[in-house]
């Protein structure tokens, strides 16, 4: 039994405002300090030492105290021990080192000895692991999870997210190999939607003021001229139809932040909702000769509130007009999944797409693409963050595909009601 005593040292987590890179702890006498605690392990000897292929309960109970989430390699490629996280973050797989950076990593380094440090994306499944709170979240707590996306109340479900990491491998002895992962996306995330919100709100806020002073500036030193007064009224009326509009998508974020429980009251048809949304967006449309066509099960229902699906609709709809060039068509289909579960709702269009890189980043607030227009540029990166947290109110999930010069779908998967 080992009777000395192992001492961890770590260093805090640090970001560089000037930059905007998050620079993670390096733990640089990590490795010599779990070698050292391993090494004086006297429990294998002679033969056991070649026979036992698992870690003795010392040994686990220090990697379950390490800071970061750690995964043991043998001589095989196997991996013999993992924290639950590195198989949530997609490093660990079927027992294997599913990266293959990691892995390439493990066999330089059990090959050279000492150690590698380097950062990793992943890109998997996020289920949201918390348990509800007892009661009602206060309005401060919902409007700062609306915000910066912080909700523990999200319904079970599945979204694809990038996870930002900081991975250290090094070599124990000569049969394992152990790598600790350090999970840095909640910092990456905040600092990106902080950067997005001082670019695309502040712009709108301001909007509003410059326009009051350049009609101040009219009315002191040229009242005379009406056209120049009437001019600087259009834009001060433009902007504040912005500034209100940007207000009214921040409440509407807010608001779908609770989950939706089914009752028979709030059974909905989703063919009715989609109608009167395209009703309501037509003339928007032909103004630039786009046509929309409405396809799919009129029978379909589910429960939810309509005035956040018609919301959602809406936004998907306005992006659709937005991107597509003058002429091009639109569809919204709503039909069943393969197995009638769920209602699948799709907002087609045939504009410029999206590149793969940006993919993963559309659906986070105030994020917006480089692919803007004449008629997309005023937005400050709201409409499909409200998409995605309507879906999750709803027990559902958004997802889109698209491809540079072949246009986007976006899909609501919706639960079906319940009977």
């Amino acid at each position: 039994m080992f009777t000395g005593t192992f001492t961890l040292r770590s260093r805090k987590s640090r970001h560089d405002h000037s930059s905007g890179n998050v620079r993670v702890c390096e733990n640089e006498d990590m490795f010599e300090s779990v070698g050292t605690w391993w090494r004086n392990l006297t429990h294998r000897h002679g033969d056991d030492r070649n026979n036992d292929d698992t870690l003795d309960d010392a040994t686990n109970t220090l990697l379950s105290i390490l800071p970061l989430a750690s995964i043991v390699v043998d001589e095989h490629d196997e991996v013999i021990r993992a924290h639950p996280d590195a198989y949530a973050l997609g490093v660990v797989r079927d027992d294997a080192i599913a990266d293959d950076a990691v892995a390439s990593a493990v066999h330089e380094v059990r090959a050279h000895g000492g150690k590698k440090q380097f950062s990793l994306t992943t890109t998997t499944l996020h289920e949201p692991k918390k348990a509800p709170k007892a009661g009602k979240p206060t309005m401060r707590e919902v409007a700062k999870q609306a915000l910066i996306g912080q909700s523990p109340d999200k319904p079970v479900t599945t979204v694809s997210r990038p996870n930002w990491l900081k991975v250290i491998v090094g070599r124990l002895n000569e049969r394992f190999v152990v790598v600790l992962v350090s999970d840095v996306s909640e910092t990456v995330r905040f600092s990106q939607i902080r950067d997005s919100f001082i670019t695309n709100v502040s712009e709108q806020l301001l909007k509003p003021t410059q326009s009051l002073e350049e009609l101040a500036d009219a009315l002191e030193h040229d009242s005379d001229n009406k056209a120049a007064i009437e001019g600087n009224t259009v834009k001060l009326r433009q902007s504040c139809a912005r500034m209100e509009h940007m207000v009214s998508d921040l409440l509407l974020l807010i608001k779908a932040q609770e989950p939706i429980l089914p009752t028979a009251s709030n059974r909905i048809n989703v063919m009715e909702q989609v109608k009167t949304v395209v009703d309501a967006h037509r003339d928007m449309a032909q103004r630039r000769g786009i046509d929309i066509e409405i396809d799919g099960d009129e029978s379909l229902d589910i429960n939810g509130e309509g005035e956040q699906i018609q919301a959602a609709v809406a936004k998907l709809l306005e992006n659709a007009i937005a991107y597509s060039p003058d002429g091009k068509g639109i569809t919204v289909s709503v039909k069943p999944n393969e197995d009638g579960t769920k209602v699948l709702l799709s907002v087609l269009d045939r504009g410029c797409g999206i590149a793969q890189k940006e993919q993963s980043r559309i659906f986070e607030r105030f994020y917006r693409g480089g692919n803007q227009n004449g008629h997309s540029e005023e937005g400050i990166g709201l409409g499909l963050a409200i998409v995605k947290h309507v879906a999750l109110t709803h027990h559902g999930s958004a997802s889109v595909w698209s491809a540079p010069g072949q246009g986007s779908t976006f899909t609501l998967e919706l639960p079906v009601a319940r009977n």
